[in-house]
């Protein structure tokens, strides 16, 4: 089983700036890469946020060794807000999320995440909900096609499905393996070296737990519980991901189209909530890759709270 690394660390807590007494939520705890890093930055506290139960278990050690100045949640992120405020805390200097799926979970074959290791096809990152079986099982070809093309980004999302609900007729799929196989063998080999199966796995994987609504749901509650002069530092690993960061942030920035050379500029509705601290996102040096090849598709955008109200 290999370690977790966290990505972009030092560029998060960089992003972040750490102050001695501020408050910093983790909202993506995972093995605690990052609130570690915060930690050990300045004389802070961290809330960390995870709705997988076995990262929240795993960090108790960490709690205790910073003497009182971590506090664990096991809760969803999008639900930062109402986590804050049952904690009574004030509002908070900064906020993180690493999005997606954790190197733990993949690594743990009953989790059901990975392609490359055999066990049950489930791929909850909490303990409740359906499954990526249930799913599989369930869908309709057309819309098993369209989950498997707006998810994963898989312009060949019909004829996996169709491949996918033929093989449920003669079998249950149930297993990773089952499905990996079912879809290498419907498409084939990819020219890229990228696992057929890798788009339709991350599909299944972001209907099962809600990503992007989670995602929308956590960016509104940062907006929430951030003060002025907070930072927000979000760590995304695809499109579908860092797209909908950089529209919140945009949005926020500028509630108002910017006009174009042939008509006047419009003017704002509202006062801007949130000031990128960079106009594009920041990406892993080639150090960082040469050790940590999961960094290769990380983006990080970090953005300033301002004083509007959210």
């Amino acid at each position: 089983m290999s370690a977790h690394l966290p990505v972009l660390v030092a560029e998060v807590v960089a992003g972040l700036n750490p102050q001695p007494g501020g408050l910093y939520v983790d909202g993506t705890f995972g093995r605690g890469g990052y609130a570690t890093a915060i930690l050990a930055a300045a004389p802070c506290r961290v809330v960390g946020i995870d709705r997988d139960g076995t990262a929240i278990a795993h960090g108790r050690a960490l709690a205790e060794a910073v003497d009182g100045r971590l506090t664990l949640v096991e809760g969803c992120f999008g639900a930062m807000a109402a986590i804050a405020a049952d904690l009574a805390l004030p509002p908070v200097d900064g906020v993180t999320l690493d999005l997606g799926v954790s190197s733990p979970q993949l690594d743990e074959a009953s989790r059901g995440f990975s392609f490359r290791h055999d066990g049950p096809l489930d791929m909850r990152m909490g303990q409740h909900g359906t499954t990526a079986a249930d799913l599989v099982e369930t869908l309709d070809e057309g819309d098993l096609a369209n989950l498997i093309y707006q998810f994963g980004e898989e312009r060949l999302s019909r004829r996996i499905a169709r491949a996918i609900v033929m093989a449920r007729t003669v079998q249950p799929i149930t297993t990773t393996l089952q499905l990996a196989d079912i879809v290498r063998r419907a498409i084939g080999r990819a020219s890229d070296g990228i696992d057929p199966a890798t788009r339709t796995f991350q599909a299944l994987r972001i209907a099962v737990n809600d990503e992007l609504g989670e995602l929308d749901r956590g960016l509104d509650a940062a907006e929430q519980i951030l003060k002025p002069g907070g930072r927000l530092a979000v760590v995304s690993f695809h499109s579908l991901e860092d797209r909908r960061v950089k529209t919140f942030l945009t949005e926020r920035a500028d509630t108002g189209p910017s006009g174009s050379r042939h008509l006047p500029p419009v003017a704002r509705t509202r006062p801007a909530s949130f000031r990128a601290l960079a106009r594009k996102p920041v990406t892993a040096g080639q150090a960082e890759l040469s050790v940590n090849p999961r960094a290769r598709s990380a983006k990080l955008r970090v953005a300033e709270r301002l004083e509007r109200a959210p």
